[in-house]
């Protein structure tokens, strides 16, 4: 991966997919009943593109999903992807409209994913990991080693982890390990 991902997304843009989020959320709280924003036709925000929205409340992690893929605009990925954190992360009880009101929303749009051939190749805040073994999977995402001030062999184990695998699984021949960088909006 010789050259970083980079989207290049509007002020406008960014403002639109976090209103996205922002308006899915209080929508299904019953908090508001605002129409999601469209964007204009030749926008980024059209694009399938996968995306992650990650939810956090005083510093902590408060839900995560996303798709690694797109499947439709981006802009309704964002707001599915938000809905589903906020309510449908197994890991934490569906988030309250009290809790609503202090959330913070971060939005990672995925770039292409690719075989990972030469795992001493990541690079800590740049890349984020899949690994694939049998029918276990785990992601993390480019920023996670960062906030977790981890080097890359422990990011490498830890997202073995994620998919419930041993820690050095990724050094194993059966197991898949792609690569991808992400905008962080």
């Amino acid at each position: 991966m010789d050259n970083a991902f980079q989207l290049t997304l509007s002020d406008e843009e960014k403002l639109l997919l976090h209103e996205c989020a922002r308006r899915s959320i209080a929508h299904a709280l019953q908090l508001e009943k605002l129409p999601l924003p469209k964007p204009a036709a030749d926008s980024i925000c059209n694009a399938e593109l996968g995306a992650f929205v990650t939810l956090t409340l005083d510093g902590s992690l408060r839900g995560c999903i996303g798709n690694i893929v797109g499947r439709g605009p981006l802009y309704g990925t964002v707001a599915a992807m938000a809905m589903a954190a906020a309510f449908k992360d197994h890991r934490f009880r569906p988030l309250t409209a009290e809790e609503f009101k202090n959330v913070d929303i971060s939005i990672s749009i995925m770039g292409p994913i690719t075989p990972c051939q030469d795992p001493s190749a990541v690079v800590i805040g740049r890349h984020g990991l899949i690994i694939r073994q049998g029918e276990r999977q785990g992601l993390l995402l480019p920023q996670v080693p960062v906030e977790w001030n981890w080097d890359r062999e422990t990011f490498l184990a830890q997202t073995c982890r994620k998919a419930g695998l041993p820690p050095d699984a990724w050094k194993n021949p059966e197991a898949q390990l792609f690569w991808f960088e992400a905008e962080v909006i």
